[in-house]
């Protein structure tokens, strides 16, 4: 049903598939940030739980829908789990470059107050690289969403968008708090910061599904490498924050809620 109300709107080039997929991924990450105009003060413990439950998403979703169908687009057996292999170990390299590139800000991430911001000026500059920090974080999810239509299976990329979709909104969310704990005072502006931060996943989901239509050899590759660039992600920003202030067991449900929802619409969509 999905499925064919998707097709119906997008047509049947992998590309606009893409670019839809990336308005709703997008639109997704909106709704986060604009939730601080009506949920203005989320508690550490709330925004742990939901960010667990983003990880999770996401730690599900680089399995079933980009690490196991690259495999199989590879044609299976070793060759294809070394191709696979080789675009993680690309996609977590790139992370890591861009991490060292943008200076680590895990405490924004839930948005929480740094005790070093003594000043206005500070205070915008720790927002301006969160916001950078977050974007750049957001393209192996754009990328993973376009690949996944790029690879013609329209039910597991369904699945994918959704997970990705839904996990935006907690992130969303938290890049909203952040800019007003980093001293931005309107909600409103707060709100457009968050919604900068993933709009960029609509021309990286564009792209990755670009790319495969010219050359169908890097799919592999491409899965591989949005799935390790999604996998950085979860070990190095998110399950730390969430582990840092007491929350662990509610960051731990959240991730293991996400894993299940995860498995369950990957199941349902690509049957």
């Amino acid at each position: 049903m999905l499925e064919d109300v998707f097709l119906d709107i997008a047509g049947s080039d992998p590309v606009m598939q893409a670019l839809l997929g990336g308005i709703v991924i997008a639109g997704m990450n909106m709704l986060g940030a604009t939730l601080v105009l009506v949920w203005r003060n989320p508690s550490e413990r709330s925004l742990d739980g939901l960010l667990g439950f983003a990880a999770g998403v996401m730690l599900s979703a680089s399995f079933t829908s980009l690490i196991l169908p690259g495999i199989d687009a590879a044609g299976g057996g070793s060759t294809g789990a070394l191709q696979v292999v080789a675009g993680i170990l690309l996609g977590v390299l790139v992370l890591d470059q861009a991490d060292r590139w943008v200076p680590h800000v895990h405490v924004l991430i839930t948005g929480r107050k740094r005790a070093d911001q003594a000043t206005q000026n500070a205070r915008y500059a720790s927002v301006v690289l969160f916001i950078v920090a977050i974007t750049i974080h957001n393209m192996p999810e754009g990328l993973a969403v376009g690949v996944g239509f790029g690879s013609g299976n329209v039910g597991e990329a369904l699945a994918l968008m959704l997970a990705i979709g839904l996990q935006n909104i907690p992130e969303g969310l938290a890049v909203s708090v952040a800019a007003i704990n980093a001293g931005f005072d309107r909600s409103t502006y707060a709100a457009l910061t968050g919604i900068r931060a993933g709009v960029v996943e609509i021309p990286i989901a564009v792209l990755g599904a670009y790319a495969i239509q010219l050359s169908t050899g890097i799919l592999p590759y491409a899965m591989g490498f949005a799935a390790g660039g999604m996998l950085f992600v979860i070990s190095d920003e998110i399950v730390p924050e969430t582990h840092a202030r007491g929350h662990e067991r509610i960051a731990t449900l959240g991730t293991m809620l996400g894993v299940v929802l995860m498995l369950y619409l990957d199941v349902a969509l690509a049957a």
